[in-house]
């Protein structure tokens, strides 16, 4: 079910009254409501999927138990290596079979070899890439000392597959949610009030925004070869602006809904948008699976340690496995290998004495013409490799980006299409300029209308939240909109 539907909404009530009003003294009757809950939700999916799920958990959980019973360092790493395996298996078999598949014939076909490969006719099941990451994590850090294994086998399950993070994250570390999962939670307004907060502007960025923006991009992403270089541009901005408010709005609800359930939930998303450099964005943009590549893949390659090229080295790495970790095609591995060139020049670069580095955080509310310029440059550059993420092939993807700069040329068809993309759009650049404001004023917080609402009295409040609430029931499309992590 999808966090933008009437199901959601009858369903995250429905596990609230019974989880607090019925179940508050008991954690155990808890958790397990929590687990059946959680089973229930990803089953609207798929219900063969299920099974998936439970495999995974009940490898992951003996495995661990199995490793910190071991007597030797060698029965250790088999357990570590064959639970690893088996997970990467199935992450490989159902998400990258048929890639590598149509890839290696595509590659006979060129050598002059036809070959006629069996392909896969599966579906890929919904959020294999963050509970198996979940998974891998745990044994990681169970096999290094980091946690002891979890005996509780409810307790390990909920883990895993805690319904708010199931399907599209944040990828959770076990020294983080499991310690949670295990103490008695109490009703907790203030952290209540900042859940509801966060369900709140969620359902703004994804109704109002992002979903305001795919009409946007579709079209022009369907009709890019007979589009001038402004739209191409406005394409690729729209995406951008579309793929941050979709994922991060459902962060933000994944959020919000722990909270209301006593849970405090890895950030996901820290207003990446404004920031002055790529580096400074990859810590702002999916914080938990760039931290997960950097403790469980790039530290253990030795990180920066070593020569320049090794860093090189291992940068290119972390982000090329990162892009394909998003998906079976080469836009994605493009993208990531995009990112890691863009990364390069903070690797060669001098690096601030201590003290001296200003976050965001810390400008004022009209930032200066240097700060605007570096953000500007860095949004623009992202925008550059969003178009490869949303392509459907490399080829596309060359072709928008080059009919972007061929556009140019005639200045006076530039001129024309601004004429008619600002009448047409003004409304939607006056929605999407409201919502990045109220972003940038509440940077400093994970929730942007707290520096609003903690200073306005009550009844304001109220109509602030009512506006809100107005405001996505009218935005509300007919056709409901996936959120796009969903197919990773």
């Amino acid at each position: 079910m999808f966090f933008n539907s009437v199901n959601y909404a009858v369903f995250i009530v429905t596990v609230f009254i019974i989880y607090w009003f019925f179940l508050k003294k008991n954690r155990n009757a808890q958790n397990i409501l929590l687990l059946v809950a959680s089973y229930i939700f990803y089953g609207f999916w798929n219900v063969k999927f299920l099974s998936l799920l439970a495999f995974s958990t009940a490898l992951d959980y003996f495995s661990g138990l199995k490793i910190e019973n071991a007597t030797t360092k060698s029965a250790k790493k088999f357990w570590l290596f064959l639970s690893i395996t088996i997970n990467i298996g199935f992450l490989a078999l159902f998400k990258y079979y048929n890639f590598f598949v149509e890839s290696f014939a595509s590659l006979l076909s060129t050598a002059g070899f036809q070959a006629h490969l069996p392909t896969l006719n599966v579906i890929l099941p919904v959020g294999i890439s963050f509970y198996t990451f979940h998974g891998i994590s745990y044994i990681v850090d169970v096999y290094y000392g980091k946690i002891k294994a979890e005996k509780n086998p409810v307790d390990y399950s909920l883990f895993v597959s805690f319904f708010p993070l199931l399907v599209a994250g944040p990828i959770e570390r076990a020294t983080h949610l499991l310690p949670q999962i295990k103490k008695d939670r109490v009703i907790n307004p203030v952290m209540m009030t900042e859940g509801m907060r966060l369900i709140l502007w969620g359902m703004v960025k994804k109704v109002v925004i992002a979903d305001r923006c795919a009409d946007v991009v579709n079209q022009l992403f369907a009709q890019y070869k007979d589009l001038g270089s402004i739209y191409l541009i406005l394409g690729c901005v729209l995406f951008a602006v579309q793929i941050y408010a979709d994922f991060s709005g459902y962060s933000d609800i994944a959020l919000g809904s722990a909270r209301l359930l006593g849970f405090e939930l890895l950030r996901n998303f820290n207003y990446p948008y404004f920031s002055k450099n790529i580096p400074e964005f990859w810590k702002r943009w999916h914080i938990s699976l760039s931290s997960w590549f950097r403790d469980y893949l790039y530290i253990p390659l030795g990180g920066s340690r070593g020569s320049k090229l090794n860093n090189v080295r291992n940068v290119f790495i972390i982000f090329i496995v990162s892009g394909f970790w998003h998906g079976a095609n080469w836009t994605f591995i493009v993208w990531g290998a995009l990112h890691a060139l863009f990364y390069l020049p903070q690797i060669f670069k001098k690096k601030h004495p201590a003290g001296q580095i200003k976050t965001i955080e810390h400008y004022p509310l009209i930032p200066g013409f240097r700060q605007v310029l570096q953000m500007m440059l860095t949004f623009a550059i992202v925008c550059l490799a969003w178009v490869y993420f949303r392509s459907l092939n490399v080829h596309e993807a060359n072709e928008y980006i080059i009919n972007i700069f061929k556009g140019f040329r005639d200045p006076a068809a530039i001129v024309n299409q601004v004429k008619e993309i600002v009448p047409g759009y003004a409304f939607l650049f006056a929605v999407l300029g409201a919502f990045f404001f109220v972003e940038w004023q509440g940077r400093d917080h994970i929730h942007p209308l707290y520096n609003i609402v903690t200073r306005v009295n009550q009844p304001v409040r109220f109509l602030i939240y009512m506006i809100l609430v107005f405001t996505i029931l009218f935005s509300v499309q007919p056709k409901q909109e996936s959120f796009i992590y969903f197919q990773f």
